[in-house]
């Protein structure tokens, strides 16, 4: 507005740069770029022509940078992995070639840009969202847990993941409460595992992270740290029959068991809140942990949970 009054009134170009603090070529081009009619500036008009190249630019550059990329991009989101997951992958597959790099946040503009013709791409996010939101908290049930150890009397090297075998644990309530799952997190490699639950009561929660926990090495098993639902009052049994420690995070503090939430937001993904899991079979929930850990993760070094759980189970283990 100001750049077409000072026009209007016989400000030169150089004048109009000193105020605007632009260099003169700038004010030229822009002068040159958008004259209506070959002779009046006019901001409208101006505003539209920039809107034109831009998304003209958009459409003429490669969205994703290039061919390779773009399908590579495309079949990962459908894998349901992350923008950043892809990003850093791509950095691991091919460490010593530029061609194939591409950072999470293009691949975010372009699921997100009002011109990008495949416009459901957010569905493959693990969110689902049109836009980013900040994700509210849940409640928590306040329960009185027997022999119960506060995570703050918990040890430092398990807060700072120097040792392997150290758990998250938690409950995926299903349709109407009937049914769900147990989902652990190792704390050290950011492994997943999952075990059905017929029902949210504490002996079919100690039976399902008895199955989750029986088949590892002691080394892999250390302790595991809990919320407060109910169905964890039997946690004592956990160390008299497997010599694993328990520890519960504050009430209303889920961050303390911050890979344990973000992994069930992954794992809510494939099973959604309201799923029914009397109507899945165990071989789709394998198929799902067997996925889950074979992502890259950026805390990894975007190596897989798989690989680095590999390097450290001894050799001859059950490895599920």
């Amino acid at each position: 507005m100001q750049l077409a009054r000072w026009k209007a009134e016989g400000v030169s170009n150089k004048e109009c740069a000193r105020r605007l603090r632009r260099h003169p070529s700038t004010i030229g081009r822009e002068l040159r770029r958008n004259v209506w009619e070959g002779i009046y500036y006019e901001p409208l008009h101006a505003q539209s022509n920039f809107q034109k190249r831009k998304e003209k630019a958009w459409q003429v550059k490669h969205p994703l940078k290039n061919k390779d990329i773009y399908a590579y991009v495309m079949d990962k989101l459908k894998e349901g992995w992350s923008p950043e997951q892809i990003s850093g992958r791509l950095k691991v597959e091919h460490p010593d070639d530029p061609h194939w790099r591409i950072c999470h946040e293009t691949i975010y503009r372009y699921i997100y840009h009002p011109n990008n013709k495949n416009k459901y791409l957010y569905e493959y996010l693990r969110r689902k969202q049109k836009k980013r939101k900040k994700r509210a908290g849940r409640s928590v049930q306040r329960v009185r847990i027997p022999d119960r150890v506060s995570i703050h009397q918990r040890p430092a090297y398990i807060t700072n993941r120097t040792k392997i075998g150290h758990w998250e644990g938690d409950t995926l309530i299903g349709k109407g409460r009937a049914n769900g799952l147990h989902t652990a997190y190792e704390r050290y490699t950011s492994v997943i595992r999952m075990e059905r639950m017929n029902s949210i009561t504490a002996d079919e929660s100690l039976r399902a992270q008895k199955k989750i926990y029986a088949d590892l090495p002691p080394d892999l098993r250390r302790s595991v740290t809990l919320d407060n639902g109910s169905e964890h009052v039997k946690h004592a049994e956990l160390k008299r029959d497997l010599g694993m420690n328990t520890y519960f995070a504050d009430p209303y503090a889920a961050w303390q068991r911050g890979g344990n939430e973000n992994a069930n937001m992954w794992i809510r993904y494939y099973f959604p809140k309201g799923t029914d899991f009397a109507t899945i079979v165990d071989e789709e929930i394998t198929d799902v942990e067997w996925e889950l850990n074979n992502r890259p993760r950026k805390r990894l070094g975007f190596k897989t949970p798989l690989e680095v759980l590999i390097e450290h189970l001894p050799k001859g283990c059950n490895r599920r």
